[in-house]
């Protein structure tokens, strides 16, 4: 009897025990819960890097490889930051400049160089055949005015700065590929910038001096008869023949219209382009006037050289009628008869007036 009041009093100590272990542990279970929970530690994000740190990380890692940089540069048109503002500075990289150094390197340079070296070489071999082109009477040694002095400056003037234009430009535009490779980086610099500020100064007089022989000289330059038959004859300068000619034959009129007005216009204009970039044109527009102003320029230097030797070493007399203003009268007469017959004309008038007058003073 005594042993199941123990048991039961074991037991029910067991049971209070256990109850009260479950309350202390849902007590500090329920102050856990109602404890704030520390948070976990996180990484911060990293944050985006700006092009120029980009740039600058990049150097670091891979010294000289900006590919990113210029890939970014290289879009066609993009504007960028620039401090200088105005059309097109912010744009770093043009895609037509490639474009336009190809065409300037290649076919300009090489199609330009080789015309004006074939027109040298057929004005050299016509030289050996047919030489200086002499009267066909001996000189009487009466000069005859051929050119005022006013029409000479005008001449000249165009004369002298057309070819300080023409050596300074083949030097600029040639220079490199021909004297480069014998002078050397140092002379050719030298020569290459003193050509390039010639070229500059004296263009603006070579466009002063075309418009003021254009005023001079279109009115004599205008069609007139004799001038088709010059042409079919080529001026008997093949055929040794005889051509009649007013004050300029055919030959010199097409100087005039095709090289001085339409070439030298061209020249002028492009050259006014290139040489005055603070008009504000963009560099598209300054690519085609110099891509303009080299075919022109290799054109007019071409047609130049004939022109040149004629009125030297190919034709006799010609250049002292430049030189001092004066011909003589058989020169006159073989190479521009209309004219001397003029000239003869108004002497005899002059004459016969002169006679006229002297008769008359004499009967008084």
């Amino acid at each position: 009897m005594t042993r199941l009041p123990m048991r039961f009093f074991t037991r029910s100590c067991g049971a209070l025990l256990l109850v009260a272990s479950l309350m202390l542990g849902g007590t500090s279970l329920a102050r856990a819960q109602s404890q704030p929970q520390p948070q976990p530690q996180t990484q911060p994000q990293a944050q985006p890097q700006s092009p120029a740190e980009a740039q600058v990380e990049r150097q670091q890692s891979q010294p000289l490889n900006n590919a990113p940089v210029w890939r970014e540069v290289r879009k066609d048109g993009q504007e960028h930051y620039t401090s200088v503002q105005g059309r097109e500075t912010g744009v770093l990289i043009q895609s037509g400049g490639e474009t336009w150094r190809q065409l300037r390197n290649g076919p300009i340079t090489f199609y330009g160089g080789l015309l004006i070296v074939l027109a040298a070489v057929l004005i050299g071999g016509f030289y050996l055949w047919r030489g200086t082109i002499r009267l066909h009477e001996p000189m009487t040694g009466r000069l005859i005015q051929r050119f005022t002095l006013v029409e000479r400056c005008a001449h000249w003037s165009m004369a002298i700065s057309f070819c300080v234009l023409g050596i300074s430009g083949m030097v600029i535009l040639f220079g490199k590929h021909i004297l480069l490779p014998v002078i050397g980086h140092t002379l050719f610099a030298w020569i290459t910038a003193l050509m390039k500020n010639l070229h500059n100064f004296i263009g603006p007089l070579f466009m002063l001096s075309i418009v003021l022989f254009v005023i001079i000289y279109i009115r004599h330059n205008f069609p007139s008869k004799g001038d088709l038959q010059w042409i079919l004859n080529a001026g008997g300068l093949i055929n040794g023949k005889h051509i009649p000619a007013g004050r300029f034959n055919a030959g010199e009129k097409g100087w005039f219209w095709v090289g001085v007005i339409c070439l030298g216009t061209l020249m002028s204009v492009s050259g006014v382009v290139l040489l005055f970039p603070n008009f504000d044109q963009v560099r598209a527009t300054m690519q085609l006037a110099n891509v303009v102003h080299g075919v022109a320029a290799a054109l007019f230097i071409a047609m130049s050289l004939a022109h040149i030797y004629i009125g030297t070493l190919g034709m006799e007399g010609a250049f002292q009628g430049m030189r001092t203003g004066y011909v003589d009268e058989s020169w006159l007469k073989e190479h521009h008869e209309y004219t001397y017959n003029e000239v003869m004309a108004a002497k005899g008038n002059m004459a016969s007036t002169a006679h006229v007058a002297n008769t008359g003073t004499d009967k008084a």
